[in-house]
């Protein structure tokens, strides 16, 4: 009569159910417009590179996911909220060469299987359709509708012709923003950064008037 009863030890739970014709069902592409593979931990790697920068309830519909780009050996991954933007490349092995294509992935498909991939070699098979993509590996096979718009040129937005570098250990780096974040304001999280031959200093202070401040020494000339 459509209730299910769970038990153990001395708990007992009637539940309700709904019927099995109820559930909704994804109809999978027979079709797939590119195909290719890549390690757990190299895809792994490019959400991780990237999610971050994804909007969340955006009106703009179109930045709640992550851009995925294939061309040629190629395959790149995309985020912005309209503030940062994130972008992250990957070559693939074996000489494959892919047509262009271009396609959201949903958030919350993102976030999932940044959860679920490992760091292993195993492979992830990927097809990708114009309204759906498909990631299979291990004992996984997850299937995702793909968000509709335009997503915006990725390529014009990123500066070029900087003059100045700077080079330091990404580590020392989060390490000292890391400590100075502590003092931030919820209002204001933000640090201040301040380039001399040889030193990068990073500056903050919040309206209690504490402040910290860190010299870090770099590869720069000014």
């Amino acid at each position: 009569n459509r209730k299910a009863t769970i038990q153990a030890g001395k708990s007992r739970f009637a539940l309700q159910t709904l019927g099995a014709e109820e559930f909704p069902t994804v109809t999978v592409n027979e079709h797939f417009s590119a195909s290719f593979e890549l390690p757990q931990k190299q895809l792994k790697h490019l959400f991780q590179m990237v999610h971050f920068a994804m909007a969340q309830q955006d009106i703009r519909y179109y930045l709640n996911g992550l851009l995925l780009v294939t061309e040629g050996n190629v395959v790149r991954v995309v985020a912005t909220d309209g503030h940062r933007l994130a972008f992250c490349q990957a070559e693939l092995d074996g000489g494959a060469s892919l047509a262009r294509n271009e396609v959201i992935i949903p958030r919350k498909t993102v976030l999932e299987l940044h959860r679920l991939l490992g760091d292993t070699d195993d492979a992830v098979l990927i097809d990708v359709a114009p309204n759906q993509v498909r990631f299979r590996f291990g004992d996984v096979e997850m299937v995702s509708k793909l968000v509709e718009g335009k997503f915006p040129d990725y390529q014009r937005v990123i500066p070029s012709g900087y003059k100045k570098h700077v080079v330091i250990s990404r580590e020392v780096l989060a390490g000292s923003l890391a400590r100075a974040s502590i003092l931030t304001s919820d209002k204001f999280r933000g640090v201040r950064l301040t380039l001399a031959p040889g030193v990068m200093k990073i500056q903050t202070s919040n309206a209690e008037q504490e402040e910290a401040v860190e010299e870090l020494e770099v590869d720069y000339a000014a």
